[in-house]
């Protein structure tokens, strides 16, 4: 063995045990723990950070019966990208990613601490789907207006990982098995967005009428409902191809697969259950979903 390839297999060794250690320290990060929830919280308006209404009401009650986690990941709606990636930031910025709403709305700070090593072990998880760690983005407010009201101290450290626009309900389904192994690691996974969003089609004369929705969207509801609580996620994943109503409620799908993550995080004998299950203002629900 000449001097060169004696010099080559001592980097290379080198390079393979600081990479291992690397990998040993970042799963060493987050203590065992019972398996954690997973939750889908439909988060509707932004107003939801700051006003006090029953769908709040429903998320400090929720609140109440969770494990304190070691940290949140969480797939919103309004982080919908090219490919995948995930927040490495140590300190994310509040995102105000909305507009035409009270000066009150945009003075909100989520202070929450990112989470390095639990981007790098998402990342690995996901192998080998290749996720682009993030130190532009932060939490938006699919992530901070109802993470707030969950843990309003900011004491839990928060990363998000984006849906990639350009891959199927399948897909998601699939991608989000890949992260099980962190539910015992202490890391409460949240999908937030609106399993029934149609925009254009809100009625806000009525936006205050209690559960009050179209006769699609009661059908929608109803329907999805079923397949939920029955355990029949295989429509739901496929949504695309389902009755006209779906097409109405799901019109564009970037709320609505951030439920598909959640669904596909349920184990063969976890329990799902619905809380804030309502219509709103015809178009929208606040359907939120608890598995544990």
């Amino acid at each position: 063995m000449t001097f060169h390839d004696l010099y080559g297999l001592i980097i290379l060794n080198s390079l393979v045990m600081g990479t291992l250690n690397d990998l040993h320290k970042i799963s060493g990060s987050f203590s065992n723990t019972e398996k954690m929830p997973v939750l889908f919280l439909g988060h509707g308006s932004p107003m939801n950070a700051i006003e006090e209404n029953q769908f709040v009401t429903g998320f400090r009650n929720l609140a109440k019966t969770l494990p304190q986690p070691n940290a949140i990941l969480c797939i919103s709606a309004h982080w919908f990208t090219k490919g995948t990636k995930v927040t490495a930031m140590e300190m994310p910025r509040t995102i105000h990613d909305f507009g035409g709403f009270p000066q009150a709305l945009f003075d909100v700070q989520y202070p929450a601490k990112g989470s390095q090593e639990l981007a790098l072990e998402t990342k690995q998880l996901l192998t080998p789907v290749e996720v682009e760690l993030d130190e532009h983005w932060g939490l938006d407010h699919g992530s901070w207006s109802v993470i707030k009201h969950l843990y309003p101290e900011a004491n839990v450290p928060v990363i998000q990982l984006s849906i990639d626009y350009t891959k199927s309900g399948q897909y998601h389904f699939d991608l989000a098995q890949k992260l099980s192994a962190l539910r015992t690691k202490g890391i409460l996974i949240v999908g937030s967005g609106n399993i029934v969003h149609n925009l254009r089609l809100v009625d806000f004369q009525n936006f205050d009428k209690d559960n009050y929705g179209y006769d699609w969207a009661i059908e929608a509801r109803e329907t999805i409902n079923k397949y939920l609580l029955d355990g029949n996620f295989q429509p739901l994943i496929d949504f695309d191809k389902q009755s006209k109503a779906f097409q109405l409620a799901i019109p564009t799908p970037e709320h609505y697969l951030p439920l598909i993550y959640t669904l596909g995080l349920k184990g063969k004998s976890e329990e799902l259950s619905l809380f804030n299950d309502k219509l709103l203002a015809g178009s929208l629900s606040m359907t939120s979903v608890k598995i544990v």
